[in-house]
């Protein structure tokens, strides 16, 4: 009988009791011994209604007091670094949320930890787990596309709200999305309204999940970055334009924003080869390439359940540290998305191209 994989998760708000509990407690493999959230009354009524038998206000008594194997870290960026190492210097294995860091060097640093530990390093990127993903990762690393000259990105969604830290009912009010049902425990105004919180707007929440799905699909990185931001009537970054050049000389173009108008949001992703071009929208679940005739392909379009998987990365979690499943969304790609991120950032306070090391 495969060994049941001890888990906690550390800073269990709104993303971590909307996917990553609910993911837990409902996977036969996995035990929840533990939440964290740093107001212990919080955790302590997030550990009753879930059932889970350890509350904890600080990492150390999370990791400490119950015997585990696996830990998920859920908090909020700006510490996200310190969280992870304490877990990793302990010999655990984990599932990072995206961004991973504030700074490059720092999800480096952890990748390298992980690496000297032993352990498995996951980064909770749900658009990697879908069936288009691993079709799509397959054609464009095997050759398929031919040489890939240039990939176009175009990824909106409602975030405005939460960078102006709206309570969330003005923030998703109208929207048919999952997101429209009032959470648990919806996220505190600073999350992603203040940049020693967040790290910035738009390009750490939603440019941190095109960046590690290009490393998905490529297993390449950026080389140079050019980009622009406008933060409209916030501290953030609302309006992002960044155009970059990967290793392997593909050229790349983001475009992305947090305020689209109501009722639609993109994911587009085109890959343009020199054999064929492969397009994918994310949001929508489907995928089509079109060859060197010109003739489409259309793939079978998933299944909404399927379009964006946020129970996966807590499962592919449990699943890795019991040795019956690969781990499908490495914490490598969290470093790739992070020196994108990093890059840009840079550029845009400069105005010059940047060069990553």
């Amino acid at each position: 009988m495969t060994k049941r994989v001890r888990c906690a998760v550390i800073g269990a708000g709104w993303w971590g009791t909307t996917a990553h509990i609910p993911a837990l407690l409902r996977h036969p493999g996995a035990d929840l011994c533990c939440v964290h959230h740093r107001d212990r009354q919080v955790a302590q009524r997030i550990a009753r209604d879930f059932a889970v038998p350890c509350a904890a206000a600080s990492v150390e008594e999370a990791l400490d007091r119950e015997p585990l194997d696996a830990v998920v870290i859920s908090s909020t960026p700006n510490v996200h670094y310190a969280q992870a190492t304490a877990a990793l210097q302990r010999g655990l294995h984990v599932l990072i949320e995206k961004p991973m860091t504030i700074t490059a060097a720092e999800a480096g640093e952890l990748v390298s930890l992980a690496d000297r530990q032993g352990v498995h390093f996951l980064l909770s990127g749900p658009w990697h787990y879908t069936a288009h993903a691993a079709t799509a990762q397959r054609l464009v690393r095997s050759g398929a596309l031919g040489d890939i000259k240039m990939i176009s990105v175009l990824m909106t969604n409602f975030c405005i709200g939460i960078y102006r830290g709206l309570p969330w009912e003005q923030v998703f009010a109208g929207s048919d999305n999952f997101e429209s049902q009032p959470p648990y425990l919806p996220p505190e105004p600073a999350s992603f309204a203040d940049p020693a919180v967040s790290g910035g707007g738009q390009i750490y929440t939603q440019v941190a999940h095109v960046g590690a799905y290009l490393a998905f699909l490529t297993g390449a990185d950026p080389r140079a970055v050019f980009a622009r931001f406008d933060n409209y009537d916030t501290e953030v970054d609302v309006y992002d334009s960044i155009n970059a050049t990967w290793s392997g000389g593909t050229l790349v173009s983001i475009a992305s924003t947090g305020a689209p108008m109501p009722g639609e949001r993109t994911f587009e992703v085109r890959v343009f080869g020199t054999e064929a071009m492969l397009f994918l929208e994310l949001w929508h679940g489907t995928m089509r390439m079109y060859g060197a005739s010109g003739a489409p392909h259309d793939y079978a379009p998933l299944a909404e359940e399927e379009i964006y998987p946020l129970h996966a990365p807590a499962e592919n979690l449990v699943d890795v540290v019991a040795g019956v499943a690969p781990n499908r969304s490495p914490a490598t790609l969290g470093w790739s998305a992070m020196k994108l991120i990093e890059a840009a950032c840079e550029s845009a306070r400069s105005g010059a191209d940047v060069r990553v090391a």
